[in-house]
């Protein structure tokens, strides 16, 4: 596959346009979306981890929790690299890491060795922010929303998936052969990247690590788009990982008493997101982000309506998780187009500042969410939730005035 890769930053010689193709942009979006899923593979698994480990039940969250700082560490670390280094090299050495990290937990023989390991996977796991700003950087400007909506609609598949898959092998083989698996998926998914990816992808930033880490924060500080989207993720991120990470718990239990496999394709419930996102990539290339925003956040609002009916009924619950989930990643969408638009040359540096706010929305979610549902059952978790949700609504209200506003009425 023949691709030249744009290096040009402020003050640097220009390259070549990009170009991507149809068929590696679907490789960008199997990569995501397996590298996600090795985030998530753990939360239907959390009440088997808790008998493995003796791990105690209302701080088994911090299993999910870990992973989650360790892809925030990740975020401001590992992901800017993708403005100063080759970044085919930086995406295919992330992945081959991951392979040796996920071989550790699948082998853990107690949590002083999994815990680590599992922050080991969330460092790692950020290479699928690296291969979005990539794919974005690699699309024209007009197509940029498409083309972020099509690759994060296999982190969304990914994170769907990853509940299913993590289920199913679980119940017949026993939960180390799900991450054993995923180890030998990265490790095909490693080669295949290596082999399509350019081979002179390095961006011509002249900064040392150190410049480029202090400038995630100076975008913060020149940038109100990305100051008001970060807090945004954090939310809806929040919001959602409230429902996602305690969920196991009331559905093996009586009355529903289901298997991991059964939560597992619960969750496949949630793949409405995928249509989510690209109706929104869609929007926001059209110049409707900020309409967008609004309707994905007050869909999650009211989500908590037919969440909290899980006592009574399983399909009301189904129904929730559609909604919620179409409206997440319908906003998580809207944000990284605006997010993009405004210095194309740090793409991979506003990424990595996006997506810490969403690592400490989720690692905040999911250890708050199994410590109200050990002290407040499902209604408190539901309430959280839709206190946060309400927030985000609030919040993207008063801020709107701030960021970029829609074209069209």
């Amino acid at each position: 596959m023949d691709l030249n890769v744009d290096s040009a930053t402020a003050g640097a010689h220009r390259c070549p346009a990009p170009s991507i193709s149809g068929a590696l942009a679907l490789l960008f979006a199997i990569a995501c979306g397996l590298a996600v899923a090795n985030v998530y593979y753990a939360q239907p698994l959390l009440d088997t981890l808790a008998d493995t480990f003796g791990i105690r039940p209302a701080t088994v969250g911090a299993v999910v929790t870990i992973t989650q700082v360790g892809y925030g560490l990740g975020l401001l670390l590992v992901v800017p690299l993708g403005d100063l280094i080759d970044r085919r090299r930086l995406i295919v050495g992330q992945l081959l890491l991951s392979v040796v990290a996920l071989l550790c937990v699948a082998l853990a023989p107690r949590a002083a060795i999994l815990l680590p390991a599992m922050a080991t996977v969330g460092v790692l796991a950020v290479v699928t922010q690296v291969l979005v700003a990539y794919a974005a950087s690699m699309a024209p400007p007009g197509e940029r929303g498409r083309m972020v909506s099509t690759v994060t609609s296999g982190i969304i598949l990914g994170i769907l998936l990853a509940r299913a898959v993590s289920g199913s092998l679980s119940d017949l083989f026993g939960w180390r052969a799900v991450y054993l698996a995923s180890a030998a998926a990265t490790l095909v998914v490693s080669g295949l990247l290596w082999m399509a990816l350019p081979r002179h992808a390095r961006p011509a930033t002249g900064m040392s690590y150190l410049q480029l880490i202090r400038s995630v924060f100076t975008l913060f500080a020149q940038e109100p788009v990305l100051r008001v989207r970060s807090v945004l993720a954090m939310l809806i991120f929040m919001a959602i990982t409230m429902m996602l990470t305690p969920m196991v718990l009331p559905l093996t239990a009586p009355p529903f008493s289901l298997s991991h496999t059964q939560v597992g394709l619960f969750g496949l419930a949630g793949v409405a997101g995928v249509l989510g996102a690209a109706r929104a990539g869609r929007q926001s290339d059209r110049g409707r982000a900020q309409r967008i925003t609004g309707i994905g956040l007050t869909a999650m609002l009211l989500s908590w309506a037919l969440i909290a009916l899980l006592p009574w009924s399983i399909w009301a619950m189904v129904a929730g998780v559609v909604m919620i989930d179409f409206g997440l990643q319908s906003v998580h969408v809207a944000n990284q187009s605006l997010i993009y638009r405004v210095r194309p040359e740090a793409q991979s540096r506003l990424t990595g500042g996006y997506m810490i706010f969403y690592s400490i929305g989720s690692a905040t979610g999911s250890m708050a969410s199994t410590m109200v549902y050990a002290h407040a059952g499902w209604n408190g978790v539901c309430a959280a939730g839709a206190l946060v949700s309400g927030l985000a609504l609030v919040f993207w209200t008063v801020t709107r005035h701030l960021t970029p506003q829609d074209s069209e009425p």
